[in-house]
């Protein structure tokens, strides 16, 4: 006769002895075809109800771990082709998970300041929002996105960008990685992609990844150009003609002129016109994105609130030509929108209130003071003789080129070794890396300038 120990058990009687059972049918305590008491002996013996061994009978048996023969009884099922399974509450499996370093100062990354994001507006959003749209928070999204949200970037976009589209143009997504494959898919893997030398890392290892033909196009001082695009044989152009990283470089009207000539001069081109931090410009307006300058539908146009709210936003969105659009409909739509319904109408809310471009703007202003407090700091540390900014008044980030016999990479691993992360412009080359440049990448979005003093000290004395 079964017996199990009922003292001190937690949570219903019945799925203790549901598990109790399924643990000796795993481990082989109770072998194959072994028939098993009956309900009213198994609760006599237990001192428990015929309902409580009932209950755990039936999910045995739905389950498959156990079954019935009419007026026989209850069997254990033949699991002799299954795998023993840890039943252990704690598993400890030799999985290799990458660690990350920890830095005292990292000048590399592109996180937002805590302090900055408008929790209070947010909050009281999220709150207005859930307690007033339970209906529509319960409804399935559309593929693209709700459309309050897609009206709210349309409107947005019209009157700080000067860009016209129509809500169904815009696709909204978790992050731009998952845009991308979106893209992938539209266009088809079957064509050939360019992108920018020196460049994002991580695109290349998306397109790797999603096994994408595709190669790389230097760059001239205005960014990249018709020669190379000519060169690469590529059809699509992934590029960041506003702010480009990592060089900074801001595309010419010239340049992009051509660049969509280039696109106009062969069936299946398009440009990826990727604009991941155009709000941020130190002086004047930003400037009007290609794809208000396309005429013959080539550009698709993506953009991310990671930088003008906060990078675990994971808010995404890129609007596509209208032919695009058509096809994105007709053969896509079976896709789900990734993003719930709860953080889109609040963003929704967020923008159509007027809240994100107060927020932009707001911003703008702490950036541009940080930005110029910490190149005094620069030029008043012991740097000052070693080192020359270069900048061009846009994005989150400068360069900055040492004067220096090192190479970069002795510079970033000593300066690794003091808990000080920077990363080297030579970083992001692909092919044809000119690896000691000397120029690096300070990002200060996120730097503490009142201590950053201490790092320009460490970082003049590996010079």
């Amino acid at each position: 006769m079964i017996t199990y120990n009922f003292d001190n058990v937690k949570g219903p009687l019945y799925l203790y002895v549901y598990k109790s059972i399924k643990n000796d049918i795993v481990s082989g305590k109770l072998k194959p075809m072994e028939k098993l008491p009956s309900k009213r002996s198994f609760a006599q013996n237990n001192g428990i109800s015929i309902i409580t061994i009932q209950n755990a009978y039936d999910q045995l048996i739905s389950e498959g771990y156990v079954y019935t023969q009419p007026k026989k009884g209850y069997y254990v099922a033949n699991l002799e082709k299954m795998p023993n399974v840890a039943t252990d509450s704690k598993v400890n499996y030799d999985i290799k998970v990458p660690s990350r370093d920890t830095y005292e100062c990292d000048l590399s990354s592109n996180r937002v300041n805590p302090d900055n994001f408008p929790f209070s507006i947010w909050t009281r959003i999220s709150r207005d929002v859930m307690s007033n749209m339970k209906e529509e928070l319960m409804q399935i999204s559309p593929t693209a996105g709700v459309m309050e949200l897609r009206e709210a970037i349309a409107e947005h976009l019209k009157f700080f960008r000067g860009m016209l589209v129509d809500p169904n143009q815009i696709i909204v997504g978790s992050g731009t990685e998952y845009l991308y494959g979106l893209i992938m898919q539209l266009l088809g893997r079957d064509k050939k992609y360019v992108i920018e030398n020196p460049g994002y890392k991580k695109l290349a290892d998306i397109y790797k990844q999603n096994k994408i033909d595709f190669s790389y196009a230097s760059l001239d001082d205005n960014g990249i150009t018709v020669k190379e695009l000519e060169k690469s044989k590529a059809e699509i152009a992934h590029i960041c003609p506003n702010h480009h990283f990592p060089t900074g470089i801001t595309m010419p009207a010239s340049r992009r002129y051509e660049i969509l000539a280039w696109a106009n001069g062969g069936d299946g081109r398009y440009i990826i016109e990727d604009d991941y931090d155009s709000e941020f410009r130190v002086t004047g307006k930003p400037i009007p994105p290609m794809f208000s300058i396309d005429a013959n539908e080539k550009v698709i146009y993506m953009n991310t609130f990671s930088k003008s709210l906060s990078p675990t936003i994971r808010i995404s969105y890129m609007i596509l030509p209208v032919h695009l659009a058509n096809r994105f409909y007709e053969t896509m739509s079976f896709y789900s929108c990734t993003l719930s319904n709860f953080e889109q109408y609040t963003l929704a809310k967020f923008i159509s209130q007027g809240y994100l471009e107060k927020h932009i703007n707001r911003m703008r202003l702490y950036y541009t003071k940080q930005r110029r407090r910490l190149m005094e700091i620069i030029e008043r540390s012991a740097l000052r003789d070693k080192c020359r900014i270069l900048e061009n008044d846009s994005g989150l980030h400068f360069l900055i080129m040492l004067d220096t016999d090192k190479e970069d990479a002795e510079i970033e691993n000593s300066l690794k070794n003091k808990g000080i992360k920077i990363k080297a412009l030579s970083d992001y080359y692909f092919v044809d890396s000119a690896k000691n440049q000397h120029c690096f990448i300070i990002n200060y979005s996120n730097q503490d300038v009142g201590s950053i003093r201490d790092t320009l000290k460490e970082i003049a004395k590996e010079l």
